[in-house]
């Protein structure tokens, strides 16, 4: 059995999670799946899938296993394309991580504008909100909110996002007035720590000092995902601080405001990355073009949503 094949057929399985899912996909039968599946698993000497008859689970080995061949996939595909030459028409599967929210709200629709413009690639999209490692998991193109430190990876900048504190109108009824980072600890905050736990928020320093300013919030509400945060203080139960992108939707329907404009920090730059060698890749260099500049325009957009002014005192 050819070897390349079985591996195709592995790294699909894991990818769909389905058996069935992945001979539908390569347009195989079942039985020609699991016959390629037991092959490899009797040429590497371990089990990698645990198999059932409902659902196909990675074992430990398998997850080990699959990233080492989807860099194998990742190399065969780069060299076919390099000897077809760089002109050739964008092909093949991209595989796409970003952030879960920008994935969803941001990049999701330039990532359907793509797939309508170039017929013959497939999208592999993984949103994650861990920092993937391109060339281990076989991801062609990341995009990252971060100041990124120096490393083999080409980069390319399509914008920054604000780190903002935000109340729904309802909650703010009442309340003491939010005019500097201060004001918060006498407020409920939302988080994404342990119930019960302080977390602390750091601001740019006041005018004419160096040192930041933290503030010990109180978390009367931690939860684990950044969209139930958002939407709890658009309930009004609370104060969040997040990143502009993450309640967009929220402020221009009127159901959050942005506070103590004047005491962010400065927005943290965005990138679309791609390892050393793959952007020659008529896929991905497709896709970088594609998307890079419809990225600027959106977040220019929102870098501009309420501008803040001077740092607050």
């Amino acid at each position: 059995m050819d070897r390349i094949e079985a591996i195709k057929a592995f790294v699909t399985t894991v990818d769909e999670g389905s058996l069935t899912k992945a001979a539908a996909r390569l347009g195989r039968s079942p039985a020609a799946m699991t016959r390629a599946l037991a092959y490899l698993e009797s040429e590497v000497g371990t089990e990698l899938l645990h198999r059932t008859t409902r659902t196909v689970r990675v074992s430990e080995a398998g997850e080990r296993y699959a990233a080492a061949c989807r860099r194998i996939l990742n190399d065969l595909d780069e060299a076919g394309m390099a000897a077809a030459g760089t002109h050739s028409a964008p092909r093949g599967v991209l595989t796409i991580t970003a952030p879960v929210l920008f994935g969803t709200r941001i990049l999701r629709p330039i990532v359907d504008e793509f797939l309508e413009e170039y017929s013959e690639v497939q999208v592999r999209y993984l949103l994650l909100d861990r920092q993937v490692n391109l060339t281990e998991e076989g991801a062609d193109v990341a995009l990252r909110i971060a100041h990124l430190p120096d490393s083999g990876l080409i980069a390319t900048r399509v914008g920054s996002v604000r780190r903002v504190v935000a109340a729904s109108p309802s909650y703010l009824k009442g309340r003491p007035a939010v005019r500097s980072p201060s004001d918060l600890t006498s407020h409920n905050c939302i988080s994404l720590f342990e119930l019960g736990r302080g977390e602390v928020w750091t601001f740019p320093p006041k005018p004419g000092t160096k040192a930041h300013r933290n503030v010990r919030i109180t978390s009367r509400l931690s939860v684990n995902t950044i969209e139930s945060m958002v939407r709890s203080a658009a309930d009004g139960h609370g104060i969040v601080r997040v990143l502009s992108y993450q309640i967009d939707q929220e402020i221009r329907d009127g159901k959050l405001q942005i506070l103590l404009k004047s005491a962010e920090p400065e927005p943290l730059p965005v990138h679309l990355i791609a390892p050393d060698g793959r952007l020659a890749l008529p896929k991905v260099r497709a896709f970088i073009d594609f998307a890079a500049s419809r990225l600027r325009a959106r977040l220019q957009t929102l870098l501009k949503m309420q501008e803040p002014g001077p740092i607050a005192p």
